[in-house]
């Protein structure tokens, strides 16, 4: 008869670490919202550190193109580390601090940029400029060849700044 090892209590904790790792990559997806963004200067530079464009979602609550924006595009490549992403609600008047460091509001600052559709996602450098033009709604049909077009432009304006 041939008898197996048996498993050390660590080995036991292995599929539960990554039952746990793949169960937030899901939340991470699937979530209501990205994590928002309330500090421009802090989340930009953290992006920029990195070599990365800070990506931002300006949303609508009950928005169903925001939330196919967020689910097909934006979550994946947040939960996979390729983007850094966070999101802003542009009717909300919760606290956000500015690229000069000064306070404003979310709605506030979308109204700076002229944001006036749902959903707009927007490229920003390390300053909090846009470093590629924002996408404006969204079309199914093109939307990822338009997004990947507009990363890529951002990524290299924010290469080419450090």
């Amino acid at each position: 008869m041939i008898s197996l090892p048996r498993p050390s209590p660590r080995m036991s904790r292995l599929p539960v670490a990554a039952a746990l790792l793949l169960a937030t990559a899901a939340y991470a997806a699937t979530a209501d919202h990205l994590p928002w963004m309330t500090d421009v200067p802090a989340q930009t530079a953290a992006a920029g550190k990195v070599g990365e464009p800070l990506v931002v979602l300006v949303s609508l609550p009950g928005c169903v193109y925001c939330e196919a924006v967020r689910r097909n595009y934006l979550a994946p490549q947040a939960a996979s580390g390729e983007i850094r992403v966070r999101e802003i609600d542009m009717t909300s008047d919760v606290p956000v601090r500015d690229a000069d460091g000064t306070m404003t509001t979310a709605r506030a600052w979308a109204r700076a940029r002229n944001i006036t559709a749902a959903p707009t996602v927007l490229f920003l450098d390390r300053s909090g400029r846009n470093a590629a033009a924002p996408l404006r709604g969204m079309s199914p049909d093109f939307y990822g060849a338009y997004f990947e077009q507009a990363l890529d432009t951002a990524r290299e304006k924010v290469a080419a700044a450090r």
